[in-house]
């Protein structure tokens, strides 16, 4: 049974930093592109970046490039996603969700790209 659990999120002021986690079970993780996602109340989910399977391809939305990392400890079957310089409008839950292809393909950005999604963690930050 595949489980996928995000954390890490919380309340912080605009300028503040998070790091959210993500660990994923049942499944070979190392094989998995993995994505982050967010969804603000009101509006459709957002794909913001995309890791491939070994770490050495990243994508990343315009919305957050600059701004947030990705990275990967396939040995911890652990995801994460380093958020500097926070908005009030980065405010939403989010997501990490996994890719079979193990590879982030030109939709990386879309849902249907993805088989496994965590249950969300929720980010808010304040003005």
């Amino acid at each position: 049974q595949v489980q996928v659990v995000e954390s890490g999120g919380g309340l912080v002021q605009a300028g503040g930093s998070l790091r959210l986690s993500c660990t994923a079970s049942g499944l070979t993780f190392g094989n998995y592109a993995m994505g982050w996602f967010r969804q603000a109340p009101g509006k459709e989910r957002e794909g913001l970046s995309c890791i491939r399977w070994s770490g050495g391809v990243r994508y990343y939305a315009d919305s957050v490039k600059g701004r947030f990392t990705i990275s990967r400890d396939n040995a911890k079957n652990t995801l994460y996603l380093q958020m500097n310089s926070l908005k009030p409008e980065d405010t939403a839950m989010y997501y990490c969700a996994a890719a079979m292809t193990g590879y982030c393909s030109g939709s990386w950005a879309r849902e249907a790209s993805y088989q496994y999604w965590g249950q969300g963690t929720q980010v808010t930050v304040s003005s």
